[in-house]
């Protein structure tokens, strides 16, 4: 296997040419010192720098945001699939992250590949009223926004993102929200992202996540997130049928697109899928 010390720049989950969420991508045969992936993650300024070293049958990755380390990032897998693709040949490759073991798999193509990453377990549970009370409140919404077909729930996909479904496509768009107040609300209650989503059919969904706690006003995409979401769905027997397309970032004009498949067995890791372009290094 080859490592790098360079630190490569991909777009995750693109549509086609365009769009698609910046990761940080830095391979070695050791990862750095964690003040040292602080300052890198920090310089390079995207939402998650994911850093890997070649351990037993795969690989050690670790995730920082600009403001801190995160147990788990979709999109900077998805980045790091990539490059391993490109790097290695296709192939699964097995990652092993501060709490649990996943995969992710690459098939690389000139400018990047298509990669799949197998999330850890998901689960779900209600939302706290008060947390539901705040986080409405952080952004101007009200109880009658949202789809009650989707009560508010806090899912986990690795890391815990509260899920609040809304009922028009506008609403979504016109999200809006202080940074501050939000990064204080979400280490309050140990939340990642806050994943808001207007269901345009059962298997269509319109994503926003803003990630105050990692100091990103918003991510383009957010493939834990994905994953969070589809168990969540999957414990409230939505009619998913197996899977779910997301189409998010078009509001920021970087649209992205994240397919979803969900198997039947609770709590069972989902496969998330997207595209990667390469950017440079």
């Amino acid at each position: 296997m080859q490592t790098i010390t360079k630190v490569h720049k991909v777009a995750a989950f693109t549509r086609g040419d365009h769009g698609g969420n910046p990761a940080g991508v830095m391979i070695r045969a050791s990862l750095p010192e964690e003040p040292a992936m602080q300052r890198i993650a920090a310089e390079m300024g995207y939402s998650e720098t994911v850093f890997a070293a070649p351990h037993e049958d795969g690989w050690r990755v670790r995730y920082f945001s600009p403001d801190g380390e995160v147990p788990f990032c979709g999109h900077a897998t998805i980045a790091l699939g990539a490059v391993l693709a490109q790097q290695n040949g296709d192939g699964i490759f097995p990652l092993t992250t501060n709490h649990t073991r996943v995969t992710v798999e690459g098939r690389a193509h000139s400018n990047g590949a298509v990669a799949s990453l197998q999330s850890p377990a998901t689960s779900s549970a209600p939302a706290a009223p008060a947390l539901v009370q705040e986080a409405l409140a952080l952004f101007g919404y009200q109880l009658a926004d949202l789809d009650d077909r989707i009560p508010p729930a806090v899912a986990h996909g690795g890391a815990d993102h509260l899920v609040l479904a809304l009922n028009s496509r506008a609403k979504l768009a016109a999200m809006r929200y202080q940074l501050d107040a939000g990064r204080r609300l979400m280490q309050r209650y140990g939340i990642t992202t806050i994943s808001l989503v207007y269901a345009e059919t059962p298997q269509r969904f319109h994503a926003r996540n803003p990630f105050a706690s990692g100091g990103v006003y918003e991510d383009p995409a957010t493939g834990a997130a994905a994953a969070a979401l589809a168990g969540y769905l999957r414990d409230l027997d939505w009619p998913h049928g197996g899977q779910i397309e997301i189409i998010q970032g078009e509001d920021m004009g970087a649209p992205c697109h994240l397919q979803v498949e969900i198997p039947a067995q609770p709590g069972s890791s989902i496969r998330v899928t997207g595209s990667a372009r390469m950017m440079g290094e």
